[in-house]
């Protein structure tokens, strides 16, 4: 177990410079020509602006699933998503959603469970979906008549398991009881052992009465070591036996080497300017990179690592503030897992906290780099449109678009929008292509926007609180080249849960031998000259068969190995060197 936090801040100035050149330059600088500004307010008929990407298809939310009478009714609200082969999963405070995606222009709803509770998030593994269930209204049998006794054994808090193998009677087989409920949960496959998975469970709701929930207690630690704050659950599930789902720890992440459970920060601010920040009792978010051994906590009041090579048992190894984080949400690893991103929900998603007089580290993401196991903080990045005050934004769910030699992500800021981004400069995110609507209304706050954005086998699906499922995709711009998207739509998943990262692998392709080239031109890592020969070669590599090809490759190879030399981009003409090389070798 990690010591006590180091007094450390994640930035590189001293947080007394920090805050006078913060309250010197107050909001964050705004392009008063950006489309999304000033764009018209309404639910169906909403103005849209549109960059760099197209809108492939929309999908209004089903019956069940919204209210008629109040469309921005919060029980029936979209939350996050999971997909599996042709399928999508979409949570919801209402139960879930499934549709087949085979055409991405016209998702088919293909089954539905209303069985409220909140705030729904999902996972599936197999013919397992996992849903987590925070709100006292759940129930154990899924009703929609709520629980009205304040201790009741009909109540369900937790993370609930449904066995999909008929998606036309989906089948609760287990339903673990947590203390905190499920606010959202991760999926946790162990490599040594493929019979099981674990699901860590982030539960950020008030305690239950130790009445209806034997051992829960809210109490602080120092009335009793046993509080249910200070924790996380980490549930064992036999994949034959999914039934017989249990938790099998509750470890202390918080702890510091003394033994106190509340050894991270304590809640407040951070000096004059700062920012106020929740205290570290419970994790809104793990991303776990099993490959790596790794997680990313976003943990309130610290962003945090895990130690997960022995998944059962998640031990902390390093932990991270930041002054200008009100509370860390989520977290996502680069494909090298050498960077993390993690996001900041300032005002907890219903809020405006994207106005123009913002301050563009607020409400934002922190970009880490990741060496000997130790966060290093980089950069922000920040939606870079300013939004009005009848709109809830603020930094949300996404993933990595799998562009390969540069880290993308996809985000969703709630009513700011989807924004596609490069952090390959980790000091200088910037972003490359994006969606918006206007609010939902011109008079009023009314919550909704885009919960999640994730890239899945080619296409970015987002879902909308209140409007529904949009899917998109990338187009080809100054940003992205057309090669560089086709390499991307060559990662294909079978199933993707986004807080379960895996590696991303790219077949030897000429595609992708393009896309690496692109980028060296683009950045102008080599001569000009030298980059339209190696297209030349490539292209005339491509024609030839047999052992033509492979000689023609493999004297490309070896003259890129040698230009890499004195690149500007070393590291990238190496890895353009590797893919010729595996081509030649006609591996796949």
């Amino acid at each position: 177990m990690a010591g006590r936090p180091r007094d450390r801040w994640t930035a590189r100035v001293p947080l007394a410079a920090l805050a006078a050149a913060l309250l010197a330059t107050g909001a964050q600088a705004q392009d008063a020509r950006d489309p999304r500004i000033g764009l018209r307010a309404g639910w169906g008929d909403a103005g849209e602006a549109i960059r760099n990407m197209q809108l492939v298809s929309h999908t209004d939310r089903p019956a069940g699933f919204f209210n008629p009478g109040n469309m921005a009714d919060f029980g029936l609200a979209n939350t996050d998503m999971a997909f599996a082969g042709n399928r999508l999963f979409i949570g919801s405070y209402n139960g879930f959603q499934v549709y087949d995606i085979s055409d991405p222009a016209r998702p088919r709803l293909r089954g539905s469970l209303v069985c409220p509770g909140g705030q729904g998030d999902v996972s599936v593994h197999g013919n397992l979906l996992f849903v987590s269930v925070e709100e006292t209204r759940g129930r154990l049998d899924c009703g929609v008549q709520g629980v009205q006794d304040t201790v009741s054994t009909e109540r369900f808090r937790g993370v609930r398991i449904f066995d999909i193998s008929n998606l036309d009677r989906p089948r609760q087989v287990a339903a673990v009881q947590t203390c905190r409920g499920s606010h959202t949960h991760t999926l946790v496959p162990d490599p040594r052992d493929a019979s099981h998975v674990y699901v860590y469970v982030q539960g950020t709701g008030a305690v239950r009465s130790p009445r209806e929930l034997p051992g829960c207690s809210g109490r602080p630690p120092s009335e009793d070591p046993n509080t249910s704050y200070f924790r996380i659950e980490v549930i064992h599930v036999p994949l034959a036996r999914p039934q017989e789902a249990r938790i099998v720890n509750m470890p202390r992440i918080f702890a510091d080497s003394a033994g106190n459970v509340a050894g991270l920060w304590p809640g407040g601010r951070h000096g004059e300017g700062t920012q106020q920040t929740s205290q570290t009792n419970q994790c809104h978010d793990i991303t776990v990179y099993p490959q790596i051994g790794l997680a990313a906590g976003a943990c309130a009041g610290n962003g945090i690592l895990l130690d997960i090579r022995d998944p059962a048992n998640p031990v902390r190894i390093d932990e991270v503030v930041d002054p200008n984080f009100a509370y860390w949400h989520s977290a996502t690893f680069n494909n090298q897992g050498t960077r993390v991103i993690y996001t900041d929900e300032w005002g907890g998603g219903s809020a405006p906290r994207c106005r123009a007089t913002d301050r563009p580290e607020w409400g934002a993401n922190a970009i880490f780099t990741l060496a000997n196991r130790e966060l290093r903080h980089e950069g922000y990045y920040k939606l870079p449109a300013a939004q009005t005050e009848q709109e809830n934004c603020v930094a949300h769910n996404g993933s990595l678009v799998p562009v390969p030699g540069r880290d993308i992500m996809v985000q969703a800021w709630y009513q700011g929008g989807v924004s596609v981004f490069d952090f390959t400069d980790p000091d200088k995110p910037v972003e490359i292509a994006f969606f918006d609507r206007g609010p939902m209304s011109a008079t009023q706050p009314v919550l909704g926007g885009f919960w999640s954005a994730y890239w899945y086998n080619g296409h970015i699906y987002a879902s909308e609180i209140g409007r529904g499922l949009d899917v998109f995709h990338l187009t080809p711009s100054e940003h992205l080249s057309q090669n560089e998207i086709d390499a991307a739509r060559l990662v294909r998943m079978d199933h993707f849960n986004p807080q379960t990262q895996t590696r991303l692998e790219w077949p030897a392709s000429f595609v992708v031998a393009r896309a690496y080239l692109d980028q060296l031109a683009r950045n102008r890592a080599l001569p000009g000259t030298r980059t339209a020969r190696i297209e030349r070669e490539l292209r005339q590599a491509e024609r030839l068969t047999g052992a033509r090809r492979r000689a023609a490759l493999t004297q490309l190879a070896a003259q890129l190995e040698s230009d890499a030399q004195g690149a500007r981009d070393a590291e990238k003409v190496r890895a353009l060197a590797s893919v010729v090389r595996d081509l030649a070798a006609g591996r796949r």
